[in-house]
């Protein structure tokens, strides 16, 4: 009797594939979250040792977000087209190569043009990541294999601080980024053994809607980054924002009538999809701004060595490593409202509280419980946000509905350092401990209040899936 060939990306890969790739796309999630964070504790020792200013510092994060955000729906769509694997593997190798160059920068503005480049070998491994996984998983364990696709991100914001501080304290900044180097070239051969190769249904690169999604993100991010330091009301930063708008309208026009577009307009009729961008888009804005200043709070404001704020941090960080898997396997069973409003709540509370009790001198006990408050939080939309907009598209199209939520969570974390930065400065200094302590008290209201507007938007998410057929 002959056997029955059934679609692998519909019923999932055998069980030990979709073990590899987990392991595999996990190493890779783990590498770009990692280094969106692990910058954060060295950036004191980055002020001092490069002659590094508030601008500079905001640049070594947002540079790799910045690339990130920009080549997001690219990566993707290269994906699609080139062939997942291969392309999984060559931004395995962008991202490794550019970190050999961030850790032999000898200025601030040589880091800075690397974390570009490893933003860029980033934003193609990231959404494949989750593409990866969701091809080799049946439906039923989909959801939980994507809350430990957050959780293994989770474990890579976890680490970052204080792996970082342990690196700066212990050895030399430079090691944060060798690290990657080792990790990243033997994850090349052993995703080209063991990942199978797949493609999208689009047959033809779109290349006009590649160029206008990026120069449309790139003109967006561009404007936060530059407002700081030339101030909001400047005519490059409204140029920038005007630009990025237009380019972003002429983007959504293109797709609209392209006949292999990149992202397929109809997705954001879905409010799985839609609701989960909104949610990420705020939680980056607070999340990504409130690290840049929490990791020098615990240095600048109260005096700690590197690797004592990373370890002190970990309280806040690492809950996400704990929440997230539970949070998308019950996801599944109950859906993921409740987790995107709750995660909200707590993130904003979280974050208000550590306002609130923050003082010069203030002891570590008041701190932690604020933490792990926002912490918590921070794991469910971990989990939930990715496992909305990739559920609520055909799965074909699970890389496209990955990027477009990673582009804005990044888009999101761009602008909340831009903005919790303008508003450190306008209160604050690092003159002293208690002029930190006067600019970031107000800089962590504001992070608190971002998080609390994207509660609208997770109103608004499905009490379950958009119901896609797989």
């Amino acid at each position: 009797m002959a056997q029955q060939t059934i679609a692998p990306g519909h019923v999932g890969d055998p069980p030990v594939r979709r073990g590899w790739t987990l392991v595999l796309a996990g190493l890779g999630a783990f590498l770009c979250s990692l280094d969106v964070v692990v910058v954060a504790t060295a950036l004191p020792t980055l002020r001092t040792d490069l002659g590094a200013n508030l601008s500079d510092l905001e640049w070594t994060i947002n540079a790799y977000n910045l690339a990130f955000a920009c080549l997001m729906l690219t990566g993707s769509a290269l994906g699609d087209r080139f062939g997942r694997r291969r392309m999984y593997l060559v931004g395995l190798a962008v991202f490794s190569l550019a970190s050999v160059a961030c850790a032999l920068s000898t200025s601030a503005t040589g880091l800075i043009v690397a974390r570009v480049v490893e933003g860029a070998g980033a934003a193609v491994v990231l959404p494949l990541t989750l593409t990866l996984i969701s091809d080799a998983f049946p439906t039923g364990n989909r959801g939980m294999a994507i809350g430990l696709w957050g959780g293994i991100t989770g474990l890579g914001v976890a680490a970052g601080p204080v792996l970082g501080g342990a690196i700066v304290q212990g050895v030399a900044w430079q090691w944060i980024f060798w690290i990657n180097v080792p990790v990243g070239l033997a994850m090349i051969p052993a995703s080209a053994l063991l990942l199978r190769e797949s493609r999208g249904p689009r047959p033809n690169l779109d290349l006009v809607g590649v160029m206008l999604a990026a120069a449309g993100m790139f003109a967006l991010t561009l404007a936060p980054v530059r407002a700081p330091s030339i101030g909001w009301d400047s005519a490059e930063v409204l140029v920038s924002l005007v630009a990025g708008v237009v380019l972003v309208v002429a983007f959504l026009r293109w797709e609209r009538r392209a006949a292999h577009p990149m992202l397929p307009l109809a997705y954001f009729r879905l409010r799985g999809f839609s609701t989960a961008g909104g949610v990420i888009f705020f939680q980056f804005l607070s999340l990504l701004g409130s690290l840049f200043m929490i990791t020098q709070l615990f240095q600048i404001g109260l005096g700690n060595t590197p690797l004592e704020a990373g370890l002190r941090i970990l309280v806040w960080t690492g809950m996400p490593m704990l929440v997230a898997p539970v949070a998308g396997a019950l996801a599944d069973r109950v859906g993921v409202r409740p987790f995107l409003l709750g995660g909200l709540l707590l993130q904003a509370a979280g974050l208000g509280w550590l306002a609130m009790v923050t003082e010069p001198g203030v002891s570590y006990a008041r701190l932690v419980g604020p933490l792990i408050v926002a912490g918590a939080g921070i794991g469910m939309i971990f989990a939930t946000t990715a496992g909305a907009a990739t559920a609520a598209v055909p799965i074909d199209d699970t890389g496209v509905a990955a990027g477009a939520n990673t582009a804005l969570r990044e888009l999101g974390g761009v602008f909340g350092v831009a903005i919790l930065a303008a508003v450190f400065a306008h209160y604050g200094s690092y003159a002293s401990p208690e002029a930190f302590v006067d600019g970031f008290k107000p800089a962590l209201w504001v992070a608190a209040a971002l998080a609390a507007v994207g509660i609208i938007a997770a109103v608004f998410a499905p009490a379950r899936p958009d119901g896609v057929t797989r």
